[in-house]
């Protein structure tokens, strides 16, 4: 059915890299060829994303034109959706853990501002279903996926849409952009991630050649643990957000010693 309403104009913007830059297979540059806008329908607002899409320009390399997308890319939202993964990971939380009801669910969405009708919410359902029972089901397909290539990056993300709901915990191959493992957990300990990415690396048997996530603590021991020696690396937009902060709290000093000083040759 055709789209009777337009799309939600976007409340801010997303300028995403590719933390790869040198192909994987030959590992010479990476050229960023083009760039492509997607808009994302998140807990936090409706994100424009600006993606760099980079492809080999070897001619003898098996990876020859293929694109490469940004990483965290799958982090917003899966292929060829316009709701973030935050929404996905709400939608199975309100359903599965506090048993609310389709409409209930849908009300809970449009009071947290996220433009959303009732058949979306059933859709957003069945793709959290999916995404849970993946490893299950797919895991043939995905061997496959994964020999052929010979290697993997992965990249692994955790969703938490509100306090005290399980953290949908999101394991993908950057290469291929599938999705390997999607689960729920009760806490972000680190063991427990350790053995997602164990059950990864013992499954599909293929070498893994690093890892991609934010800079939080239990990913970086899990990682330490599960994949020792291999290459992890933060995402762009974590480095630059961390930095931003240090600039922020810098500036904020500034902005009130200055007024302190102001105030005081001030006359009473």
């Amino acid at each position: 059915m055709a789209r009777k309403s337009p799309q939600p104009k976007a409340t801010s913007s997303e300028v995403l890299e590719c933390v790869q830059q040198n192909c994987p297979s030959c590992g010479k540059s990476m050229w960023n060829e083009y760039n492509n806008l997607r808009r994302v329908r998140t807990l936090k607002g409706v994100i424009q994303l600006l993606l760099k899409i980079r492809r080999c320009q070897n001619r003898s390399c098996e990876r020859y034109k293929i694109k490469y997308r940004p990483e965290q890319e799958g982090s917003w939202a899966l292929p060829q959706q316009e709701f973030g993964l935050d929404v996905i990971a709400l939608v199975g939380a309100l359903r599965y853990q506090e048993y609310r009801s389709i409409p209930q669910i849908h009300q809970h969405l449009r009071n947290q501002g996220v433009e959303v009708s009732e058949r979306s919410v059933t859709h957003l359902l069945e793709r959290y279903d999916e995404l849970v029972a993946l490893w299950l089901s797919d895991h043939l397909r995905l061997k496959a996926i994964a020999k052929k290539q010979g290697r993997l990056i992965l990249a692994i993300d955790g969703m938490q849409p509100d306090v005290g709901h399980e953290v949908l915990w999101v394991i993908r191959d950057c290469l291929s952009g599938e999705i390997i493992l999607a689960k729920t957990l009760l806490s972000s300990r680190n063991e427990d991630l350790a053995a997602l990415l164990s059950q990864v690396k013992n499954t599909l048997d293929v070498e893994i050649d690093g890892v991609i996530s934010d800079g939080q603590q239990s990913i970086r021991k899990a990682v330490e643990v599960a994949l020792l020696g291999i290459a992890h690396g933060l995402c762009h937009f974590h480095y630059l957000k961390e930095a931003a902060k240090v600039i922020y709290e810098a500036d904020r000093h500034a902005r009130k010693g200055t007024k302190k000083a102001r105030s005081g040759h001030m006359p009473d």
